[in-house]
């Protein structure tokens, strides 16, 4: 008997670790799955849905090279802002001048409320698919996401937001459906294939703009601090990270895949994600559209809600204003002021009659593909400061992916730029 309960008492230890550490994985569980879900926006789909109808499989191998490249960044991210307890924006304006802060602010702030437009404009996109007048879904919309970021909780908020990332399965139904050749998916994803033109390097940059955004390193670091996640804890957060990476890609590989598969043989391509949704009914039957429309309207629906929130910790951080879901009008209203005006004026803009919106999402990824390796140099010169990190500064495989993608990406942008002089 004596010998039964000895052997038993160590199990039941097991499973009380499990269960501590299940605890704890769910208590962390948040930024990193919020700020790749919110990657794949209605800027997002817009790209990649163009992708797959343009290039059919040959740029899966992007998604290849991006998602370790996620990873590693938005873990950096997140690392420094549980080292040091501050956001991106207010080690930026600790470690370097105040007019660079500005600039970069400035710069940041023109990039997220064009990104915003375009969220609003997946919803108007979105909404008339579902047969509701832009009109109409576009405000309610708009209202509804203001209600739920400033008069919630941080972990009310972060709730809603990790629920909706829930309805991104739609897009992997709707590859599936596709019946997409899977062998020459496999040699898309492994055999890059290159184009010197300008219409292939804005494509490549803006898909990598929309995939890791400026906004959403911000956003990532912005939200553990006001998390509050300790270091102790950090491992859970980096794992939760590493698969937000992979799951934001692969979302996105589903979407060229159903595209690919689909529009790209028939010569259809599309500019948007709604139109990628009525292309693809007469193939795939009304059930296709609809879980294109769903999904449009969820991803829009979160990135509205994620984009302003950024904007607002990015700027309060910055200039030392009071920031923080969890802070009054009264305590915080520089930041609430900017939740507001980042989420109505948007939606204003959004419902212009005649607003050329897929020249708006993709020249607004675009640019965030162009300012992303100056987040990245700032985030890089702060992380290997043993001065601010101490003993969590970068390792040199670390450094090395970041590094040599912050290079390729500033390649990319000026091949872009000269590109019409030279063709």
């Amino acid at each position: 008997m004596a010998a039964a309960q000895l052997s038993r008492r160590p199990r039941a230890a097991l499973r009380r670790l499990g269960r501590t550490r299940l605890v704890i994985i769910l208590g962390v569980l948040g930024p990193g799955l919020i700020a790749a879900n919110a990657g794949n926006d209605a800027g997002g789909i817009t790209t990649w849905s163009v992708i797959g109808s343009r290039y059919g499989y040959s740029l899966l191998w992007l998604l290849v090279i991006i998602t370790p490249v996620v990873a590693v960044v938005q873990e950096m991210n997140a690392r420094v802002g549980v080292v040091t307890g501050r956001g991106l924006a207010a080690l930026i304006r600790e470690n370097f001048s105040l007019r660079i802060t500005a600039l970069a602010m400035l710069a940041t702030m023109v990039a997220n409320f064009g990104t915003t437009v375009a969220e609003f404009s997946g919803v108007a996109a979105a909404s008339e698919i579902l047969r509701v007048p832009a009109w109409i879904g576009v405000p309610v919309v708009a209202v509804v996401v203001w209600s739920l970021i400033t008069r919630g909780s941080y972990r009310k908020v972060e709730r809603v937001f990790l629920g909706l990332g829930l309805i991104y399965v739609t897009y992997f139904v709707a590859g599936v459906l596709a019946g997409p050749d899977w062998s020459a998916a496999l040699q898309g994803a492994t055999t890059p294939q290159i184009e010197w033109n300008s219409l292939w390097l804005f494509t490549v940059i803006a898909a990598v703009g929309t995939t890791l955004t400026p906004w959403g390193q911000f956003f990532i670091q912005a939200a553990i601090v006001d998390k509050k996640i300790p270091w102790r804890e950090f491992k859970y957060t980096r794992y939760e990270i590493y698969a937000g990476a992979v799951l934001m890609t692969t979302i996105d590989a589903f979407i060229v895949l159903a595209c690919a598969a689909v529009l790209y043989p028939h010569g259809i391509v599309v500019d948007s994600a709604g139109q990628a949704a009525r292309a693809l009914e007469p193939f795939l039957g009304s059930l296709a559209r609809l879980l294109f429309a769903v999904g449009l309207l969820n991803v829009s629906i979160l990135a509205a809600g994620v984009l302003p929130l950024a904007t607002a910790y990015v700027v309060c951080e910055a200039f030392g204003f009071e920031a923080g879901l969890d802070r009054s009008w009264g305590e915080a209203p520089i930041f609430n002021g900017l939740l507001t005006a980042f989420v109505f004026f948007p939606a204003l803009v959004a419902m212009i009659p005649g607003l050329p919106l897929i020249p708006v999402i993709l020249v607004a990824q675009t640019v965030n593909g162009m300012l992303l390796p100056i987040v990245l140099i700032f985030t890089l010169s702060v992380i290997n400061k043993p001065s601010v990190m101490g003993g969590h500064v970068n390792g040199p495989v670390r450094n090395a992916v970041a590094w040599t993608f912050t290079v390729v990406l500033i390649g990319l942008s000026v091949a872009l730029l000269v590109s019409p002089f030279v063709s």
